[in-house]
């Protein structure tokens, strides 16, 4: 499979070939700019591939509703989404009939209850590009919203970027939960967070350059070990 973006010179992505059995985590890891994100994009089809083709479960991602599909992939990146609303009304875009029971559930699970103490509750306006909140708070909302969906395949890109270490820590627990079952792909610089992974994919410049697990890639000196280095 590869990808061009319009007016570029060259493939984003050129000859990637990835296999992920139903449930199984992969984590993509690279340079800025190696492809991560590019290629977790295809799967959600914010862009088709420019050759090849992206599957779920054997069917083109092209062959299925937008609607289906955006119930199969569920998506939590670093540019988080909030509209001018309540909090409430953000977290129904994900589950329309979800009770307020649900709701703060979901919410307690992205270690974001605290919301609680708010004067309004659920009903506290996010604000514009959700302004009212702090970059982590607003992701923790975003995975709330996740959550409430119970998406297929989760892709996490950079879902964690905004916070500190020790909301991360507590966050990293509620999405382990949150994963299980699922197949899972996770995009992050921190090789921390993908060593347990059950297939570890490297890029650079756009193309597989290693695959394996943590163990065998370290072993393996290469360019995943280079990334341990660095980090």
């Amino acid at each position: 499979m590869s990808f061009r973006y319009a007016g570029a010179d060259r493939d984003a992505l050129a000859g990637v070939s990835v296999d992920v059995p139903a449930g199984s985590s992969l984590a993509l890891v690279g340079h800025t700019g190696s492809g991560k994100s590019t290629l977790a994009a295809l799967v959600a089809r914010l862009h088709d591939p420019t050759a090849g083709r992206v599957t779920i479960d054997g069917v083109d991602v092209r062959d299925l509703d937008p609607e289906v599909l955006a119930s199969i992939v569920g998506v939590v990146s670093q540019e988080t989404y909030l509209v001018h609303a309540s909090i409430r009304e953000n977290l129904l875009l994900a589950a329309p009939e979800a009770t307020d029971a649900d709701l703060w559930q979901a919410l307690a699970a992205a270690q974001v209850a605290d919301l609680a103490s708010l004067p309004d509750g659920l009903d506290t306006i996010v604000g514009s590009r959700g302004y009212r909140f702090s970059g982590g708070e607003q992701q923790r909302i975003a995975i709330a919203r996740t959550i409430l969906r119970g998406p297929r395949v989760l892709i996490l890109d950079e879902a964690t970027s905004a916070l500190d270490n020790e909301t991360e820590r507590a966050l990293q627990v509620a999405l382990d939960r949150l994963v299980e079952g699922r197949t899972t792909i996770t995009i992050a610089h921190r090789l921390s967070t993908v060593e347990g992974a059950d297939q570890i994919v490297v890029l650079d410049d756009g193309r597989v350059v290693e695959q394996g697990r943590h163990g065998e890639l370290l072993a393996a000196e290469g360019a995943y070990a280079g990334l341990a280095l660095a980090a």
